[in-house]
């Protein structure tokens, strides 16, 4: 035993170093990887929303510590990214399970944001996160998934004709128009949903008639979604605003 104590201290009766304790990676189903723990992330905030992801959580749910995760999200911002990455790269998986190759430019965006509104509706609760973060994080800091779809959206514009200034503009009004219908269709408009009655179903007793009888009046409307026909319907319109007799473009 003496010798044994005697062998783990160094010079001066110090004691020797050890390496730095780490955290297992292996959850309950095994090793982690970055794609498990970002797969779990995001299934969290399906179920429960954004305020109950936490790294202590997520690692709870994956059955290791929460210092475990920071080998494949460093901070809490970076797993956030990560999330933006996840639903980056469904919409890839989306997009590459359609073999239908699109016959013009104008189908090839109608195909990119048909396939960015059904990952929205899959995974509403991770939305805000589109503009939150990608407010937050500069360009060449974005995750890989997120430029990949940026330079898809802009080699159909360059392919379709579009200069480089016309092709930023109408990358800029696409990405609006896209994000933008997808956060109004997402915005709740029921305040109760067990009443059967639709003024009491949709609060209207809540807003003043006098003050408000126009959004009273068009309250009903406003709770029914646009659905992926009213998305095609002003991406089409949008863009006719860009090739109406303009040469730049190929008519398609």
């Amino acid at each position: 035993m003496a010798e044994q104590r005697a062998q783990g201290r160094g010079k001066g009766g110090a004691a020797a170093p050890t390496p730095a304790r780490r955290a297992s990676d292996r959850g309950r189903y095994g090793r982690l990887s970055r794609e498990r723990v970002l797969a779990s992330a995001l299934a969290l905030v399906d179920r429960e929303g954004l305020s109950a992801l936490s790294m202590r959580r997520l690692g709870t749910e994956l059955g290791v510590e929460a210092m475990a995760l920071y080998r494949y999200a460093s901070s809490k911002d970076a797993l956030l990214d990560g999330l933006v990455e996840a639903l980056y790269l469904e919409l890839e998986e989306r997009l590459t399970a359609d073999t239908d190759e699109a016959p013009d430019w104008r189908a090839g965006l109608h195909r990119n944001a048909r396939a960015t509104y059904e990952v929205c509706l899959t995974h509403p609760q991770a939305v805000p996160l589109l503009a939150t973060r990608l407010l937050a994080v500069p360009l060449a800091r974005r995750p890989g998934a997120v430029l990949r779809d940026h330079e898809r959206v802009l080699s159909l514009l360059r392919g379709a004709g579009f200069d480089e200034a016309t092709a930023a503009e109408v990358f800029r009004a696409f990405t609006a128009w896209l994000l933008g219908y997808v956060s109004v269709e997402l915005r709740p408009t029921v305040d109760n949903p067990d009443e059967t009655d639709p003024a009491f179903r949709l609060g209207l007793h809540r807003l003043s008639a006098k003050e408000l009888p126009t959004l009273r009046e068009t309250a009903a409307a406003l709770a029914e979604q646009g659905g992926p026909e009213g998305l095609a319907a002003g991406l089409d319109a949008l863009l006719d605003s860009f090739t109406s007799g303009s040469a730049s473009a190929a008519s398609g």
